[in-house]
């Protein structure tokens, strides 16, 4: 028991396991870290806000807290598609600067969860300029499939706190 206890002080990332909630947007495969998903939510159409970015939705209550609901599509400059029967909402929570954050995002269809090691990460590319990496943690290797690994606290910050333009009063 000693020898396996020293081995794993030797190697820190050896044996962890985090898990993500994989999910489908215009054909690619994604994730999100499972502790940052507090429930998948059926489609239903938000309320729509005036003056709102093109990607967020609008808002739904959810048990009496007002939730914005962000298309990712639609953040990811990807093409528009209509919802579905598998289009569902992902609503993930995350720590900001004034509290705790939660927005639902929108996806074509959950996949699984998967638990991802250490040695299945790969940096995501640096080298490609038409390549947003800002909100990528990195790409998980699981056979032949690659999952693009979604930061989302800084998907949740960036998107949340982008500036809305104001509304001069006559």
């Amino acid at each position: 028991m000693a020898t396996t206890s020293a081995a794993a002080a030797a190697r820190p990332n050896q044996g962890k396991v985090d898990q993500y909630l994989t999910f489908e947007l215009a054909g690619q495969d994604y994730g999100v870290e499972i502790l940052r998903v507090q429930e998948i939510k059926g489609w239903e159409p938000p309320t729509r806000l005036p003056h709102s970015p093109d990607y967020v939705q609008g808002v739904i209550n959810l048990r009496g807290a007002v939730v914005p609901i962000i298309d990712l599509r639609r953040r990811f400059g990807l093409a528009a598609a209509e919802q579905g029967r598998t289009t569902v909402v992902i609503v993930v929570r995350v720590p900001g600067a004034r509290g705790e954050l939660t927005a639902g995002l929108v996806v074509d269809a959950v996949c699984e969860v998967c638990a991802i090691t250490p040695e299945q990460l790969r940096p995501p590319p640096q080298v490609i300029e038409a390549v947003d990496v800002r909100f990528v943690l990195g790409l998980a290797m699981m056979g032949e499939r690659m999952l693009v690994l979604l930061d989302v606290p800084r998907l949740m910050s960036t998107t949340l706190a982008d500036p809305v333009p104001e509304i001069q009063a006559a």
